[in-house]
């Protein structure tokens, strides 16, 4: 770790962070928040997912594993422009992402997509709560042998996806690597890491994994139909939370979106404020 650089993991605990569920968010800025019936509601706000430390990496769990509920680890502090620093290792499947910028709830700001499962991308960007824009440019699958384990990965055909790329979604990043680019970097039941930018109060986020620049998104020069500047802006301001995420299950997806025993482990946490 440079002089510069802010260690937000001593790797013991998980102190400096804490669990709250996975809040379903409006889809703009300036909408309320869902009005959630009983008893899903309690449901939801009961569960904060399954946090431990494990050789020295954070991991996170469906809690309990298979309930198809998942939850966010929000970092205690606030941080406007920096770089974080970090390594993930993801299980397959396990559908998780970054949020930066993010309101207290953790499910409202910008989402660097860790969705390590089919028709996933890795390294674009979500707007959790602010228009959900969705900013990819190729999806993965997985290799699996004759007993059906999964393997490795690979570039997903886009005859079997089930979520489409669009040339929307490719339109909206200003930088975007292709897949093969991407699949030489990307290391397979192993750690990556990743260097997420973040500068603006209107950001320019990029993400370089393994020392490859994968995305950029330049949220000021989107499109009306997909982003609200304004709401964004007085919604998230030019400081906000960090969260790492574990998803809820749907029934388009299933396990495959978070299997059941799961997990995705995170170490090495760190921040460079610019």
């Amino acid at each position: 770790m440079t002089n510069s650089e802010i260690s937000l993991f001593d790797g013991r605990t998980t102190a400096g962070w804490h669990a709250v569920p996975r809040t379903v968010a409006p889809q703009w800025p300036t909408e309320p928040m869902p009005d959630i019936p009983e008893p899903d509601r309690s449901r939801i706000a009961a569960h904060t997912g399954r946090w431990t430390v494990e050789d020295g990496a954070i991991v996170g769990r469906q809690d309990p594993p298979g309930s198809g509920l998942g939850a966010y680890l929000v970092s205690d502090e606030t941080f406007e422009d920096f770089e974080l620093i970090f390594e993930a290792r993801p299980d397959w499947p396990a559908d998780t992402g970054i949020m930066v910028r993010a309101t207290p709830i953790g499910s409202q700001g910008y989402q660097i997509l860790l969705d390590h499962r089919k028709s996933g991308n890795i390294g674009g960007f979500y707007g959790n709560g602010i228009g959900r824009f969705h900013a990819i440019n190729f999806q993965v699958d997985v290799e699996r042998d004759a007993s059906g384990k999964a393997t490795g990965m690979k570039l997903e055909d886009p005859t079997t996806t089930i979520e489409p790329i669009t040339d929307l979604k490719r339109s909206l990043l200003t930088y975007a690597a292709s897949g093969e680019t991407f699949m030489r970097a990307w290391k397979w039941d192993d750690w990556n890491e990743f260097r997420i930018t973040v500068r603006g109060e209107l950001p320019v986020i990029s993400t370089v994994i393994n020392g490859t620049r994968i995305a950029e998104i330049d949220v000021s020069k989107m499109p009306a139909a997909s982003f609200d500047p304004e709401g964004t802006r007085a919604l998230l301001g030019r400081s906000g939370h960090i969260a790492f995420e574990v998803h809820d299950n749907d029934p388009n997806i299933g396990d495959e979106r978070w299997g059941r025993a799961a997990a995705c482990r995170w170490r090495n946490i760190r921040l460079r404020r610019l």
